[in-house]
């Protein structure tokens, strides 16, 4: 049975930051591109952050620079540091591997003063 659990979020005022970890079993992640999406209460699943099984990352406009995806195959982990965090970055965050074939149940992230 494959799980993808993440951990990590919480409550952060703007302009801090947060790390937000997925540990999968299951699969062997080094196999898999993996990633983080997001959504927030009215709004459509978001792309994040995704990283290539060669190492390659992606990231939208929106989180470029402040963002970054990592990958610890040894671990079977997949790292998000998330920087300089804004309001609007306010969502359930998700994990998934393979392109969206598994994903986690997510961890909310409230961006707030």
């Amino acid at each position: 049975q494959v799980q993808l659990v993440e951990s990590g979020g919480g409550l952060v005022q703007p302009g801090g930051s947060l790390r937000l970890s997925c540990a999968a079993s299951g699969i062997i992640i080094s196999f898999y591109e993996m990633g983080w999406y997001r959504q927030a209460p009215g709004k459509q699943r978001e792309l994040v952050a995704t990283i290539s099984k060669y190492g390659t990352t992606n990231y939208p406009d929106s989180v470029k620079g402040r963002f970054t995806i990592s990958r610890d195959n040894a671990k079977n982990t997949v790292t998000l540091q998330m920087n300089s965090l804004k309001p609007e970055d306010t969502a359930v965050y998700r994990c998934c591997a393979g392109r969206g074939r598994y994903w986690g149940q997510g961890t909310q992230v409230t961006v707030s003063s």
